[in-house]
């Protein structure tokens, strides 16, 4: 199924691991944590290459007043998928690169070469990826949450520009994932809901994870499966039904 923004947790795990011992870059932080100032992503076509998407439309345009603060947007990842040298892949062999790093028993695939949102998958597979995460076999799985930055502009109105968080409650943004930290509702849980609501997430202990894979077209999917999933995490860890 269509795991829309769930892709950008995938593209952050591989881009980890490629990193390897000597770690992610400042730059690579900078990218992940959407702060790079590339905020006009619009769509990628099938048959395109990753380089041909940064080329289409207004996708690689570099909007100097968002650079270094917070904006929920597809460029930060085209931008850096195409500077580390993925320019020339397209969907199918973009699929082959991601298994490379994260391994071929992790199925997925592309509709699209969109590093931050066109990936296919099932819930099995995702699931066999957050395990990896908490097992340690992929190196993001020891920087859940790190580098985060403040994700909600009615929260940080200088550090954050855009989001598809609700205004009344604030968040965090990781490498490639969201940390549920607001002070009233949240959890804590490590996240990447998609627009159609799918929704994976790792909760704040780092011992459970979960897989909400449903697909909606109508109202707001992506924050109705995060509410859906808070429910099924308090239920599970506390033993009573909600």
């Amino acid at each position: 199924m269509n795991i829309a923004s769930a892709s950008k947790w995938l593209y952050a795990g591989y881009v980890a691991q490629r990193r390897g011992v000597a770690g992610l870059t400042a730059e690579d932080i900078r990218f992940l944590t959407f702060r790079s100032g590339y905020t006009s992503f619009a769509t990628c076509l099938a048959g395109q290459t990753v380089d041909g998407c940064v080329n289409y439309l207004s996708n690689g345009v570099y909007t100097p007043a968002n650079d270094g603060r917070f904006f929920y947007d597809g460029g930060h990842m085209q931008q850096h998928a195409s500077r580390l040298g993925l320019g020339g892949l397209g969907t199918a062999a973009l699929a082959a690169e991601m298994q490379s790093q994260l391994g071929a028993d992790v199925g997925l695939g592309y509709t699209q070469p969109q590093l931050a949102g066109g990936a296919v998958s099932t819930a099995a597979d995702y699931a066999r990826y957050l395990r990896k995460l908490l097992d340690g076999s992929l190196r993001l799985g020891g920087q859940l949450g790190a580098s985060s930055v403040c994700a909600s502009p009615a929260t940080c109105p200088a550090e954050a520009v855009a989001t598809p968080i609700p205004a009344g409650e604030s968040w965090r943004y990781g490498l490639g994932h969201w940390v549920e930290s607001d002070p009233v509702v949240g959890d804590g849980a490590f996240s990447s809901a998609g627009a159609f609501g799918f929704y994976p997430w790792i909760d704040a202990s780092r011992r459970y994870y979960g897989v909400l894979a449903r697909a909606s077209l109508g109202g707001q999917p992506g924050y109705e499966s995060v509410q859906c999933g808070r429910l099924i995490r308090q239920a599970w860890l506390t033993g009573v039904a909600r």
